[in-house]
């Protein structure tokens, strides 16, 4: 094949597939924002969303855990009546390869009664499943200094 033929294949796939790793970044965003707003409004269901049924994570003092225990423990915080939870992300930056991604972040976390605010930083990694969706398999989290 000639070298320039080559190379110009080469450009037009680049060019095609940056809009779409834009489109994916966008979205993998806008579930992170609606993943905040979900748990917010105490919507357990559509926060558990986010995650695969393949999840791993760990957070500090709460070591490691899977789907179900993740989505429990979210559960109880959305449901305690003694104390209110708000979530607001501080996306960094989001790098998109293939059907995988990864997003590093900051989450803010206010607690009422007493306006107790705490920062988690955190790396996700996130799979476009085979429904389309893109949704975290993996995530580490870890206290702000």
């Amino acid at each position: 094949m000639n070298i320039r033929l080559l190379a110009g294949v080469l450009l037009v796939l680049l060019a095609a597939a940056g809009p779409a790793l834009a489109d994916d970044a966008a979205e993998i965003r806008t579930r992170l924002e609606g993943w905040a707003n979900a748990f917010n409004e105490g919507r357990v269901e559509e926060a558990c969303g986010l995650f695969s049924k393949e999840l791993v994570s760990d957070m500090p003092g709460q070591g490691e855990a899977g789907y179900e225990e993740r989505c429990a423990a979210l559960a109880r915080a959305m449901r305690n009546p003694d104390h209110r939870f708000r979530y607001t992300p501080d996306i960094k930056e989001v790098i998109v390869s293939g059907d995988l991604a990864m997003v590093r972040l900051t989450w803010t976390l206010t607690m009422t009664p007493g306006d107790l605010v705490s920062q988690e930083a955190g790396l996700d990694v996130f799979r476009k499943e085979p429904d389309g969706v893109w949704r975290i398999i993996r995530f580490m989290s870890f206290e702000v200094d």
